[in-house]
């Protein structure tokens, strides 16, 4: 196997078994960043040995206990250097640390990552530190691609990542899964990194893939286990159903090369009836609790006004548009406000919608947006306005880190080339 194919099925690996990994030793150890390192150092010693032995059949449970034994290792070093300086201070006093139980790793006591998820989600940080942490963690997104994310620079994100650590441990917050009034005081939280994990499977921002599938699973999957635990909250559902609609339409949005297939031009007997019979079911029961109007359910109401649309050119786009001036009251965002603009275009026509751009063309939070140019590219297109479009959708492929999403904003960019007939 050549080394780069070998390098990215271990980076494959290590995105779908570090989440796992983290979360268990975190349970174990009680410290976030002796956690990572851990689990660091075992994705070192896979790189160093798989290249020549081959991936093990299960390397999740390689890694898993590559992991315990650097940890006693490095722990008995530790106390081994502390006992050695309390011999040399005089100090009658000197307690070691205790050892933690590391065989506790194999134990089957719930889910890890849920219950870090939780614990990130502490109200003792400030919410962006809280996804921002989350997904550092339990999402497998580096930094860059979380401050992308966040549409803001790198080492703020940085930086907010190494606080909200720092300040875990300070406050000596435990990691165990909180209850009652306690468990809802970080739900909101919780569910925005659980969706930022969907969207970062949904559609990468960046590498060679236009989807990561098994972060939409995870993401999936957690959904899944909060609706068990909290049947009655609506943005529970809400977010259930939003992921269950989005990912029903998975097989069609990449052609048989794997280059990407936008939205209307998706084959929609390939999209998952099962998934969005689910997912309008989870919608049903959200709208109809008080409290049914969160940005998660109203996001699945969009989705599935899509998910119902037999063809493209059958879909609501007045109610998608009416459905995105409400969710701007709930969540206002630059990224909800262009996303209305793509559906009033829809429904109005394109100058509309390119009003509505234009007004929120220099929001800073859009100012390195791939979707911005990409959009006002559509729309001038649409206007006839060729040579202004090629140049948005030029500066679209610039901005984006994501291979398939590059090439699409290219191939536009060239057929405006083409004189028009």
């Amino acid at each position: 196997m050549e080394t780069a194919e070998l390098h990215r099925r271990i980076d494959a690996v290590w995105r779908l078994e570090a989440p796992k990994l983290i979360g268990a030793l975190v349970r174990v150890v009680r410290d976030i960043d002796l956690a990572e390192e851990l689990a660091q150092d075992a994705l070192v010693s896979a790189l160093e040995r798989w290249p020549d032995s081959g991936i093990p059949d299960n390397p999740g449970a390689w890694l898993m206990t590559t992991a315990r034994n650097r940890g006693i290792d490095l722990l008995r070093h530790r106390q081994l250097a502390e006992r050695k300086h309390a011999m040399l201070g005089g100090d009658p006093d000197f307690e070691p640390h205790v050892m933690p139980d590391f065989d506790a790793l194999d134990d089957d006591i719930g889910d890890d990552r849920l219950r870090l998820i939780f614990t990130a989600c502490h109200p003792v940080l400030p919410h962006e530190a809280r996804i921002a942490l989350t997904l550092r963690l339990l999402g497998g997104l580096t930094t860059a691609e979380i401050a992308r994310a966040f549409l803001q620079p790198e080492p703020t994100v940085a930086q907010r990542i190494v606080r909200a650590k720092r300040t875990l441990a300070e406050k000596r917050v435990p990691y165990d899964m909180p209850r009652g009034e306690e468990r809802g005081e970080r739900l909101a939280s919780v569910l925005g990194v659980i969706y930022l994990i969907f969207n970062e499977g949904y559609a990468a921002t960046a590498g060679e893939d236009w989807m990561r599938p098994a972060l939409c699973e995870e993401a999936l999957r957690l959904g899944r286990m909060l609706a068990a635990l909290e049947q009655d909250e609506p943005e529970v559902l809400g977010l259930l159903a939003l992921m269950e609609l989005q990912a029903s339409r998975t097989h069609a949005r990449v052609d048989a090369s794997g280059r990407p297939v936008l939205l209307d031009r998706q084959d929609r007997t390939r999209w998952d009836r099962l998934a969005i019979a689910r997912g309008q079911a989870l919608l049903a029961r959200a709208i109809r609790h008080p409290d049914g109007a969160g940005p998660h359910t109203l996001q699945a109401a969009i989705a599935a006004c899509h998910a119902g649309a037999p063809t493209a050119a059958a879909t609501d786009w007045p109610r998608i548009a009416a459905l995105y001036a409400l969710l701007l009251q709930v969540a206002p965002s630059p990224v909800i406000e262009l996303n209305r603009a793509v559906a009033v275009s829809r429904a109005e026509g394109p100058a509309a919608g390119l009003v509505l751009v234009e007004a929120i063309a220099d929001a800073p939070a859009l100012s390195r947006y791939a979707p911005l140019p990409a959009v006002r590219g559509d729309l001038l297109e649409q206007l006839g306005r060729r040579d202004e479009a090629r140049s948005e959708f030029r500066r679209a492929a610039e901005l984006t880190t994501n291979a398939g999403e590059r090439e699409v904003m290219l191939a536009r960019a060239a057929a405006l080339d083409i004189p028009a007939g």
